[in-house]
């Protein structure tokens, strides 16, 4: 029996293990488009910045600060997460002022511009993983049923980690009247799920697609892609920059810092709110998530280097996806938000507002989650703590 024999058995258990759930490779048209991109180098889509994708460090040291008992009570809340039970009433009449936000829970959010309806990043499953058993799992209920949010103009994709782009989600999303606008790649998934091509509009960066007179365009993010194991780098990521009659709204994804922000802010803002990555960073991925500080500095890069509009923090709060404590989004944001003068919504998982109204401000995390230290004040003045470069990485991105 030659090797190639011998594992041949175990390809095959790994081929019967890959799921509906990790989704489709492009191919064919598909990926003749992708291999005409600019941004597709050397058989993979390429950062705007230079950016290490996998952890950095010793393997064995992070497992040790990652699995252990006392690090993991800190990760997760005290109580339970006082989720806002958004209601028809709530979301019944329309925005006075033709903007609101709600804010479902890590970077699922519903928002309402100019009379229209987009939904960034729905994740209604209940883990942000291939397989039901395993995996990261809700640490709150969603605020209310896909059923009950009613009718969708636009799914908005940002990339295909599983914390972002959930199977469940989008086959109860296909069965509707949505229009889909995701990146390069991305389609190849949703195809699988039953989304039809003539639902979707599938760009590449710095492209645009006109929805029921809504422009979103597809912006540069500096991240990375995959669901599985193989990770060919054959799916792009990106942040969303989305345009109404009256309103201009951004949505991040998972990214982390790079000087293109002022770029997108020049081009596309300023913005009346930002929805800003702010959650699951450490030390042993610098490149691809943003700390709050980060989160911050790339908000104000975005709107022409000086307070302006909303930033609604995301990716936070939801799931358990990296070493640092719970609820430490949120304070170090509100601090970097003090600190800076920027205005920013802390809404509970469901509470809408409206960016030029009232404000949610109050830290709700505190009532269910361990003492937080507050390392970046002791450690940063407030000039370093808005120049910091630390980022990170979507641990349920690869699983």
């Amino acid at each position: 029996m030659t090797g190639a024999d011998y594992l041949l058995p175990f390809r095959t258990k790994l081929r019967s293990m890959r799921t509906e759930s990790f989704g489709a490779d492009p191919a064919g048209a598909r990926m003749e488009r992708i291999r005409r991109s600019p941004h597709f180098v050397d058989g993979v889509f390429q950062n705007p910045v230079g950016a290490r994708t996998r952890p950095s460090g010793s393997t064995v040291e992070f497992a040790k600060i990652y699995f252990h008992k006392e690090q993991r009570a800190r990760r997760t809340p005290t109580g339970t997460v006082p989720v806002h039970a958004t209601t028809l009433a709530d979301l019944a009449a329309p925005p006075a002022t033709g903007l609101r936000l709600t804010w479902m829970g890590h970077s699922s959010v519903l928002a309402e511009i100019d009379g229209r309806r987009i939904l960034f990043d729905p994740v209604w499953g209940e883990r942000c993983s291939p397989f039901p058993f395993a995996g990261p799992k809700r640490l709150h209920p969603t605020p209310l049923s896909l059923a009950a949010l009613g009718p969708v103009d636009v799914v908005v994709i940002s990339h295909d980690h599983y914390d972002h782009l959930d199977l469940p989600t989008i086959r109860a999303l296909a069965g509707t009247d949505t229009v889909f606008a995701v990146p390069l790649g991305v389609g190849a998934h949703l195809e699988r799920w039953g989304v039809p091509p003539s639902r979707m509009h599938e760009l590449d960066w710095n492209e645009t697609a006109t929805v029921a007179g809504i422009s979103l365009t597809a912006t540069p993010a500096r991240h990375f892609c995959g669901r599985g194991l193989r990770n060919q780098q054959h799916t792009l990521w990106a942040s969303w920059a989305v345009t109404g009659p009256e309103h201009r709204i951004y949505h991040s994804g998972d990214t982390g810092y790079f000087p293109g922000f002022r770029d997108i802010g020049a081009e596309h803002g300023p913005f009346d709110a930002t929805m800003i990555q702010i959650g699951a960073y450490s030390e042993y991925w610098p490149d691809i998530h943003m700390t709050p500080a980060e989160g911050m500095r790339a908000h104000l890069d975005l709107q022409g280097g000086r307070p302006h509009g909303v930033l609604l923090p995301i990716h936070w709060g939801t799931f358990n996806l990296a070493p640092h404590p719970w609820a430490e989004p949120g304070e170090w944001t509100k601090d970097a938000g003090e600190e800076a003068g920027q205005a920013v919504a802390f809404p509970r998982p469901g509470e809408p507002f409206e960016p030029a109204g009232k404000l949610p401000a109050e830290a709700w995390w505190r009532a269910v989650s361990q003492p937080i230290a507050h390392p970046w004040q002791r450690s940063r003045g407030a000039e370093s703590v808005a120049e910091t470069s630390r980022g990170d990485m979507d641990l349920a991105g690869e699983r």
